[in-house]
Parts: C-alpha cells; structure tokens; sequence
C-alpha cells in the first residue's frame, strides 16, 4: 500500500516567505540608511483666504501659520494669469503680488487687498514665495 507524505510542503511555503520578508526588510532600511528617501521637501505652514466682495473683485487676506516668518511674497493669480489690483489696490501690487514688509522681510499676517476678477466663478491661486528659494501654493479655490 502507497501512503502519500505531504509533510515537507509547509515547511519549505514558510522558509520561502520568511525569505521573502527578510528581502523586503533589508531593502527598505538600506533606503533610509543610504538617504534613497532624502530629497522629500519640507512642506511650508502658512494659510491665506479669499472671499468674493463683489461680482468683479474678490479680497485677499494673508492669515499667517507656523511659517510666517519666512514668507516673503505671495504671487495671487486668476485663471491662471497673474491677478490685477482692485479698487484700492490695498496690499495687492503690479502684477498680484502681496509684497513683504520692507522692514521685516516678510509678508505681515493680516494684510489684504483686493483684487479684480471676471464674472464668477473663477479660479484664484496664491502662490507663496520663501525665504529658503522655495515656492508653494497656498491657496487655490474657484470663486
């Protein structure tokens, strides 16, 4: 009589996937160690708002964050080109741009201005300039 022996089976599944777990461990920390994940860039907290005052401008306030100290300039745009100041312009200059402080360097949390948009809704973007070379989006919403 033939008695069949499936015992080995098992055994050698689970030699394979401790193996298998093994490679995938030393690969991920081989990644860290050797800086493969090094060039992540630091995301910048700052936050801005834009509220539609009428059919044609909306204000733009810059409302500060954890980053403030480094933001030097906010670029805001509509539907993609650069933004136009409103009437008055408030702190919204040539071009969209809420310039920094000429004393601090830095944009003061609370400033605001008006810009001029078409008729709703439209895409309004601000992006921000830092002291570090960096750039970001820091707010982007259709009005």
């Amino acid at each position: 009589m033939y008695k069949n022996n499936n015992e080995a089976v098992s055994p050698v599944i689970g030699v394979i996937l401790m193996v298998a777990i093994t490679v995938i461990l030393a690969a991920v920390i081989a990644a860290f160690v050797f800086g493969m994940a090094g060039n992540i860039q630091k995301s910048h907290v700052v936050a801005a708002t834009a509220q539609r005052t009428s059919s044609t401008t909306v204000t733009v306030t810059y409302q500060g964050g954890q980053d403030a100290g480094t933001l030097q300039s906010i670029q805001w745009q509509v539907g993609g080109s650069a933004a136009s100041p409103g009437t008055p312009p408030g702190a919204v200059g040539t071009g969209g741009i809420m310039i920094a402080n000429a004393t601090s360097g830095t944009v003061n949390v609370g400033s605001s201005g008006v810009i001029t948009t078409g008729a709703p809704p439209v895409h309004v973007t601000a992006i921000g300039k830092f002291a570090d070379g960096t750039s970001q989006v820091i707010y982007d919403s259709n009005l």
